[in-house]
């Protein structure tokens, strides 16, 4: 099957941990998922460790002045609507699930600046459950390898969820979104050191 070859060239290659924003506990990587909507986790790595010195749990960032928020995540871009979501978050968090961030996709959905992108992560990365994580690296590889030919993130993650073994699904979506970062540029991929070009649709096809 070609998504378990694809998988497994990319699993040999990888560490055995793929971390692209870096957090201490389930609420950090919520409130640093949120953030790094339209912007780098490079970016959103930088000012993640100011913020929880600031406000170290939910309860704290729930009450905090959006004006000191925003001005803590200015470098990121959208800092007063991104400082909104994450101030709500924190706060639905604290007071609708005992301060411990929701595994299940209908309560995640309903936090504040939170997608079903955003909400994979969650339950991939701090819960072990079955993920399929659409971000723009991942669609952009699925798409040139061939695995889909959906478009639309909903679509994308319907039709791998309904390939990709439950137990994979996870850390799948991270290798390939890694393939994206290291290989399948969107401008120009290197597509002649690519480690699956020979199962790949775009390169077999040049």
């Amino acid at each position: 099957m070609k998504i378990i070859e694809i998988f497994n060239i990319l699993d040999e290659l990888a560490d055995s941990e793929i971390i692209f924003l870096r957090y201490e506990n389930n609420f950090q990587l919520l409130i640093g998922v949120i953030l790094s909507a339209q912007t780098t986790d490079r970016q959103v790595n930088q000012v993640l460790p100011g913020l929880f010195r600031k406000y170290p749990t939910p309860k704290d960032l729930g009450a905090a002045d959006i004006k000191a928020v925003s001005e803590i995540i200015r470098p990121l871009g959208f800092f007063n609507v991104k400082a909104s979501n994450i101030i709500k978050t924190a706060a639905a968090v604290a007071t609708e699930h005992g301060g411990e961030v929701p595994q299940d996709m209908n309560s995640l959905l309903k936090l504040a600046g939170v997608g079903r992108k955003s909400a994979n992560v969650i339950r991939g990365a701090c819960f072990n459950l079955p993920a399929i994580i659409v971000d723009t690296h991942f669609a952009r590889t699925v798409n040139r390898l061939g695995l889909t030919a959906k478009q639309s993130p909903d679509r994308i993650e319907t039709d791998l969820a309904g390939q990709v073994p439950a137990d994979i699904q996870y850390r799948f979506s991270m290798l390939l979104n890694k393939l994206g970062r290291d290989f399948c540029h969107a401008r120009k991929p290197d597509c002649d050191n690519c480690p699956v070009r020979l199962h790949c649709s775009m390169f077999m096809g040049r």
